[in-house]
This record gives structure tokens, C-alpha cells and sequence, in this order.
């Protein structure tokens, strides 16, 4: 108790003061001193003896293992397999899908809403993972997209907005690819253009017939 309230204590084992003088406590005795020095060295040599490095950090495992989706985690080797079935992406390599898988980013959107708007800026390419999508050009649907289909490409081509309004018919997962990560992909594999422009060709011709029907 005395401890606790003593601003001149400065060990684990202080030393009770003995006179008090004008300018505070006195010193102990010699005896004291040296009793309490032994009995503190005493004490802190068996924890001097336990002192022992600290192991190395261990990586966790599973941390780098897969994109995260909602709460959780994807493998990526469940990722590469879905992608592997979109047709813009048969021209890369289980590598190169590994990459994609990496770089992607899971989401999902609730049965009725927006997911991209005609006429805004689009700044990624959408593949659907599972679930139902309406595609509509001022306010008329002319298609629907299903698991493996794709769309946001050709804003990624020219850069320009939105071609059509895109809705959840049914709750909707996606993967999202962003432009940058895209045109490096362009850059390194021509041919996925190819399946791009080949894409974009096909919906401009559902869309055509879709309006003129």
C-alpha cells in the first residue's frame, strides 16, 4: 500500500523509508541495500535463464488461396474452371486465367436491381457466375444473359458509356474485371480481343433483329 502511493519508488522491491528529513526520505542502511539487491537479482536471474528468440512469423494458410466472395473465400481453382467456360476467355491459358482469377472481383446484385446503366461510364467487364440478367436499350429488352455470358466490353474497347441497361432477373453473381487488368490482358493475348469484338458483334445483331422485330 505504501508502494502505491510513493513517488520516490522505483522498484518491484522498494525499500520501506526509515527518517524523514526536510528533503524527503533518507537512504537505508547498507545492510538493507544490499539485501534487497541480492533478492532482486535473485529473483530476475531465472527469467534471464527462460529468455528465448521468438520464433519466425508463419504464413497463415489459405490466406492468399482465393478472391473473396461476400464473407468468405473462392479457390481460385474453382474460379479458373467457370472462367475457363467464358467465351471471351477461351484463348488463355490455365495461367493466365489464374491471373484473372486473382485480379477479379466477386459480386452480387438482388433480383430487380440496376447493374449498369445506358449511357453512364462503364469501367469493367461483367461475367455472370450464376443467376439471369435483362438486357434493355431504351427501356425495350432485347436480350438475356445467362451464367458465362458477358458484357461491359465494348465500353472497355472505346471508352465510351454504357450501350444498354443491364438488370437482375434473378439474384446475380458476378465477376468483375477492371479496364486496367483487361487491357494488360489485350496487350499479352490478341486473341481475346478477337473473342471480344466477336462478342460484342453477336449482341449488336440480337439487338438489331431483337429491334426491328
Amino acid at each position: 500500500m505504501t508502494s502505491a502511493h510513493n513517488p520516490e519508488v522505483t522498484g518491484s522491491n522498494p525499500v520501506p523509508a526509515t527518517d524523514r528529513d526536510g528533503a524527503g526520505y533518507s537512504a537505508p542502511s547498507r545492510a538493507s541495500s544490499r539485501s534487497a539487491s541480492c533478492a532482486t537479482r535473485t529473483r530476475w536471474q531465472p527469467l534471464e535463464r527462460s529468455r528465448s528468440p521468438l520464433p519466425p512469423p508463419t504464413r497463415l494458410a489459405g490466406v492468399a488461396s482465393g478472391c473473396a466472395r461476400g464473407g468468405g473465400t473462392v479457390a481460385n481453382k474453382d474460379v479458373v474452371e467457370r472462367l475457363s467456360r467464358v467465351p471471351i476467355l477461351s484463348g488463355c491459358s490455365k495461367k493466365d486465367l489464374l491471373t484473372i482469377a486473382k485480379a477479379i472481383k466477386p459480386v452480387r446484385h438482388a433480383a430487380g436491381s440496376v447493374v449498369a446503366t445506358e449511357g453512364e461510364p462503364g469501367a469493367g467487364l461483367f461475367i455472370i457466375d450464376s443467376g439471369e440478367a435483362r438486357v434493355s436499350i431504351g427501356g425495350k429488352t432485347v436480350s438475356t444473359l445467362r451464367e458465362g455470358d458477358s458484357f461491359g466490353e465494348m465500353a472497355l474497347l472505346d471508352g465510351g458509356p454504357r450501350t444498354a441497361t443491364v438488370t437482375a432477373k434473378t439474384d446475380l453473381s458476378l465477376f468483375v474485371l477492371t479496364e486496367w487488368v483487361y487491357r494488360g490482358l489485350l496487350a499479352e493475348h490478341p486473341s481475346i480481343a478477337i473473342r471480344t469484338l466477336e462478342a460484342v458483334a453477336a449482341r449488336l445483331r440480337r439487338a438489331t433483329k431483337n429491334a426491328t422485330s
